[in-house]
């Protein structure tokens, strides 16, 4: 990097500043700081929703994968997140709406009290909560690590350096800063992403390598296959179930932008949006990730420095500043956006069972509790960051994929299918079991078993055990033991219907309060 690129960098982090500054102006109470006080256009919320999937990892991990196998990188990713959120556009985005518009809740989580019990929504809230501190964690080592490749700062010195200014607007902004900021990333990207893209066709035209004669070279033999290495059928199909539950609200941040729409006819539009996104965009990114083999030599064994060996090769000065920035946009625009899920979660869920004072804050105690938590829980990201490529949690690529992903199902499965009326039978009972049963079943198939097994348990398992356990279990416990009280289906009525002619509906049980419909 030089001068311009630095330059480029810094103007960056000044407008991201600049857009916190300015949001912080239509944020007066906590609807305003967690859901855009239900005001923000349809096609703003696609492609915050749309941002809000990517990090650096996409740049390091997958490009690691893309390096080694190919487009496999895109067929079991961001294929399945496409067909995953169009599905959930019809299924799961309008329902979403609706716990705002019309159980007025705040938190995406906020309305398992009246759906199953307190107890439920805790258990719920707090391994979201611990889980998401893990995600991000690995979100900030993945930009950390392009950002030391490209200036020689050390590993905790970018995740200090990304997380702060990521505090800063987002802290500030609430949600509105989310947003907007992430429609200035997409831009960026877009920018950067086709720069990227066209400086690899001319080195491959200057190598006499035709756009598709590529994949007739030695260096991509088998790089066209769709299922390779570790990522077979199996695989795909779990992900799939898992990206589902994931990009549309399982993880929480996602879940906000289709709150914050103004109708659940704007949220399924974001919903259609966001999938044509994810079904296009993709392909411009990885496709010089895919011929990165032909023009570089990764260092790391696992490709994941690929990427930014290529760029800082190919690119002129300037240039490179901005695809260093598109990295940044992508890792920041996730990371704020699960900052402000996880502060909703927490004021909204977690601080009025914790404390008395809590449930009786005000408009302006809301909001500085909102911030402060988001702080917090920024910080906490961090410090676990610092502990990416440890003994404890491996590669990056390790932890976005066998963590998350293989974590998300048993936290997801309640609160997604709560919504549903063919899951209307399953009460806490049925909750809480397949939540239990399912993280001991990530337990048992990454550890215990796959210490057990000669070459240990393949990844796709690792990931799709516990979420079918859990969804076996959700469904089958709700058969054996119904607890669909008049309260609970209250609650899924208001959720599935438009109109008035619906069953009255309680305002969701404070912590102190006794839960209506709770056995």
């Amino acid at each position: 990097m030089n001068s311009l690129d630095w330059a480029v960098l810094i103007g960056y982090f000044g407008v991201m500043v600049a857009i916190g500054v300015w949001s912080h102006k239509r944020v007066d109470n906590v609807s305003d700081f967690f859901t855009a006080g239900g005001k923000m256009p349809w096609w703003l919320s696609g492609i915050s929703h749309h941002m809000s999937g990517y990090s650096a990892v996409m740049f390091t991990g997958y490009a690691g994968i893309a390096y080694t196998y190919g487009v496999t990188s895109f067929i079991t990713w961001s294929f399945p997140i496409a067909l995953g959120i169009a599905i959930g556009s019809k299924l799961f985005a309008p329902r979403i709406n609706r716990l705002r518009s019309r159980l007025h809740v705040a938190s995406p989580l906020e309305y398992l009290k009246n759906r199953y019990n307190l107890p439920t929504q805790q258990a719920l809230a707090w391994s979201g909560m611990l889980l998401k501190i893990v995600d991000v964690g690995a979100k900030w080592a993945a930009i950390a690590t392009l950002l030391s490749v490209f200036t020689g700062v050390s590993l905790n010195q970018g995740i200090l350096i990304t997380g702060a200014i990521t505090a800063v607007y987002c802290t500030i902004g609430g949600l509105w800063a989310d947003a907007l900021t992430e429609l200035g990333q997409f831009v960026i990207q877009l920018l950067a992403g086709v720069a990227m893209f066209v400086a690899v066709v001319l080195k491959l035209n200057d190598k006499n390598i035709g756009f598709l004669g590529a994949w007739d070279e030695p260096a991509l033999h088998g790089h066209g296959k769709p299922l390779v290495g570790p990522y077979g059928t199996v695989f795909l199909l779990a992900f799939l179930f898992i990206k589902l539950f994931e990009y549309n609200g399982g993880m929480l941040n996602q879940a906000q932008r289709y709150m914050a729409t103004g109708s659940a006819y704007e949220a399924e539009r974001s919903a259609r949006l966001s999938a044509v996104l994810w079904l296009v965009w993709p392909v411009v990114l990885f496709f010089p990730m895919w011929m990165s083999p032909l023009l570089v030599h990764a260092q790391k064994p696992d490709g994941s420095d690929s990427y930014a060996l290529m760029t800082e090769q190919l690119l002129p000065h300037g240039l490179l500043g901005l695809v260093i920035v598109g990295f940044f946009s992508h890792t920041m625009a996730m990371c704020s956006s699960d900052a402000n899920a996880i502060a909703a979660v927490f004021t909204r869920d977690v601080a009025p069972v914790l404390s008395a004072r809590a449930r009786g804050w005000s408009e302006r105690s809301g909001l500085i509790a909102a911030r402060v938590t988001t702080v917090v829980f920024l910080g906490l990201s961090m410090a676990v960051a610092t502990q990416v490529n440890s003994p404890a949690f491996k590669d990056i690529i390790t932890v976005v994929i066998k963590w998350v992903a293989g974590l998300m199902g048993p936290i997801a499965i309640p609160m997604m299918l709560g919504l549903l009326r063919p899951f209307r039978r399953s009460g806490p009972t049925a909750a809480l079991t397949s939540w239990a049963a399912g993280l001991l079943a990530f337990w048992l198939v990454n550890y215990p078993i796959n210490w057990n097994v000669d070459g240990g348990v393949p990844l796709q398992y690792q990931v799709s055990i516990p979420l079918a356990v859990s969804l076996v279990l959700y469904v089958l416990v709700g058969y054996l033991k119904p607890e669909d009280t008049p309260a609970r289906l209250a609650v899924i009525d208001k959720v599935n219907t438009d109109g008035d002619a619906v069953a009255a509906v309680p305002v969701p049980a404070t912590a102190g309060d006794d839960v209506v419909g709770a056995p």
